[in-house]
């Protein structure tokens, strides 16, 4: 069922980040530690810039940790000659595009995942059974929901290269849904170039180009199978073999785009330590988290409290945390890796050293692909309204803290804290939901 007055909404949706891009001066929203982190500050990619030009590195000092390749695209709209006080305008646009191009890539990926579903419906006499129930065109919600965002909004006029890093999860995952070796391999090295983090959506992007799109438990095929002829049971598993050779061919496109950003960096580089002081001040600056400035994270409070005898211990737990749950979840829901992809993103969204409202922009899109299957996902209410609580309590916190002076760092780590619980409790009831979904569809299959 497609939605009625989509493309009027999309276009509402772009031009009101026109507006506030244009004429939403005032709004300061780059210095909003929510919007803006140290490794996507527009004005320290701008300091960056003004290094380079001077014959220095650019990660001279503390101020820039990005990676050099924005420095070559976004650098010149940084500097006095393109403007000065309109560069973060110039490159508010350029984030408007990217956000659309996001929300288009999205709005197809739900359709491969669509196509997939209602073959494999098909294939199991489900599908008048489950679309009387539940039967919306999860691309076209989830690519309103990313646009419509107002995290997503914030951080697209908010002057910080969170849209970039979205856009290159979004084309692995929409490379991977399908199967364009070469895209998912871009999409996958620049995402994890840019930010360390992506490295882990390897597992999805692998099981989407070996087996396919999202499906039921291959159990629900051999339940299927069982009553049928043979005939049937070799279609039926036909869906669910694995592609080496697809799976091959990312590997080598994998190692062809990292010799290109690896080349492109060092020629930018070339005039400093190189690629070695570029491992160290982007992918070192983040695992050790040396920056305690405050974000929604909990991280930067709980760094600053801890005694510097237990910091190595604890940086290792906090980032050990986020790979262990890598297998036990890849195991469970291996059949449905896009599903599995959109789970990694909203763990590394809580569980990162620097996060910001883009990354949450990104898996609250995500989630609207699978708007058919967590349709009955429980505490909807609560969760909606506690991240509107959450958008609005940690402004006012963090005035009350830093300009006020009558709150203290408490008040703003207690929204950090209330908003990292609303993400876990996300995640635990959309896993619960899609296994829910799983064994009624395991039900439903006729015997």
């Amino acid at each position: 069922m497609a939605i009625r007055y989509y493309w009027p909404m999309v276009a509402a949706a772009i031009g009101f980040r026109f507006v506030l891009v244009l004429f939403g001066g005032d709004l300061h929203l780059a210095s909003r530690p929510e919007v803006s982190t140290p490794l996507t500050s527009l004005r320290r990619l701008a300091e960056g810039y003004w290094l380079k030009q001077a014959s220095m590195s650019p990660y001279s000092g503390s101020m820039y940790h990005g990676s050099p390749l924005l420095l070559s695209v976004l650098g010149p709209l940084t500097s006095n000659r393109s403007g000065g006080k309109n560069a973060h305008v110039y490159c508010s646009l350029i984030f408007v595009a990217v956000d659309f191009l996001a929300a288009m890539l999205i709005q197809a990926t739900g359709r491969i995942l669509q196509m997939s579903r209602n073959r494999s419906l098909k294939s199991l006499d489900l599908t008048k059974a489950v679309n009387n129930s539940a039967n919306v065109s999860a691309g076209d919600i989830a690519s309103l929901i990313y646009l419509w965002n107002p995290w997503a909004i914030v951080t697209c006029v908010g002057s910080c290269t969170s849209p970039i890093e979205n856009l290159m999860v979004v084309i692995m995952i929409y490379g991977a849904c399908s199967r364009l070796a070469p895209l998912a391999a871009f999409g996958y090295v620049i995402a994890t170039h840019l930010s360390l983090y992506p490295a882990i959506l390897i597992v999805p992007v692998i099981l989407l180009l070996g087996y396919g799109p999202d499906a039921p438990t291959t159990k629900v095929f051999l339940l299927k199978s069982s009553s049928s002829s043979k005939s049937d049971m070799r279609t039926s598993l036909k869906i669910q073999r694995f592609s080496w050779m697809t799976v091959l061919h990312f590997i080598f496109w994998l190692f062809i785009w990292s010799g290109y950003v690896l080349l492109l960096s060092s020629i930018i580089l070339k005039k400093v330590d190189g690629l070695n002081e570029m491992f160290e001040k982007t992918y070192g600056f983040i695992l050790t988290v040396k920056d305690l400035s405050p974000n929604i994270g909990v991280l930067w409070y709980f760094f600053a409290e801890v005694f510097d005898f237990f910091r190595s211990f604890f940086l290792t737990v906090f980032n050990m945390n986020i790979i262990f749950m890598v297998l036990p979840l890849a195991i469970r829901l291996k059949h449905r890796p896009c599903f599995l992809a959109f789970v990694y993103t909203a763990i590394v969204a809580m569980l990162k050293s620097y996060p910001s409202a883009g990354d949450s922009a990104l898996y609250l899109g995500l989630l609207g692909l699978f708007a058919n299957e967590l349709a009955e996902m429980q505490f909807t209410f609560f969760l909606c309204f506690g991240y509107i609580g959450v958008s609005l309590h940690s402004p006012v916190m963090h005035n009350l803290w830093i300009w006020r002076g009558t709150g203290n760092a408490n008040f703003y780590f207690a929204t950090g804290l209330a908003y990292t619980c609303l993400q876990t409790v996300l995640v635990v009831e959309s896993v619960g939901s899609m296994i829910k979904h799983d064994r009624k569809l395991r039900l439903l299959v006729p015997s």
